[in-house]
């Protein structure tokens, strides 16, 4: 009893320190220490979602239910500073999350549910991960992840299946979901 109350008081504080602007967070949502939520306009993150140790999750966007992030996770912006400036270091170039500037169209990252998304992996913004998909440690997600593949190298492609049925998919989906989950 009393390591749980420790661990949830640590839980409540360390959300404190991690969560930072324009994030909803589900329930049951565990954030590893040292880790970094923040979001220019708006992020979700669905229930019972485990994000690691010294993860940076800085990007519009949603992540679904029961998505394990694991250590070292990188959910970023590709477009975050304008490279493109001219006469302007890029230390002193706009960013994101400076007013007036705008995400640009497709900018945000979907991670439905169920996704494993492995240690040291990056995901760029502009990337969907589909449901059930799992990331492989240090993979490098530059575009769309399918359902319920698993992805692995840099940039990140498909190496595998998670289940190698359409029946094991729905078995798994009317398990989690109660009844059988629609396309």
């Amino acid at each position: 009893m009393v390591n749980g109350t420790l661990r949830d008081l640590f839980q409540q504080l360390n959300r404190l320190v991690a969560v930072r602007h324009n994030v909803a967070l589900g329930n049951r949502v565990h954030i590893g220490p040292g880790s970094i939520l923040s979001a220019p306009h708006e992020l979700e993150i669905g229930d019972d979602v485990y994000i690691g140790k010294y993860c940076t999750i800085q990007c519009n966007g949603k992540i679904g239910r029961w998505v394990l992030i694991g250590n070292n996770v990188g959910i970023i912006g590709r477009h975050d500073h304008d490279h493109r400036q001219i006469g302007t270091p890029i230390r002193l170039a706009s960013h994101i999350e400076d007013p007036g500037r705008e995400p640009r169209p497709g900018d945000i990252v979907i991670i439905e549910d169920d996704v494993w998304i492995g240690y040291g992996a990056i995901v760029l913004s502009g990337v969907k991960i589909g449901r059930g998909a799992i990331v492989a440690a240090g993979a490098v997600a530059t575009s769309d992840v399918e359902s319920y593949s698993i992805v692995g190298g840099n940039p990140a492609i498909t190496i595998g299946r998670r289940f190698h049925s359409r029946d094991e998919i729905e078995a798994h989906e009317k398990a989690i979901y109660g009844q059988r989950k629609s396309r």
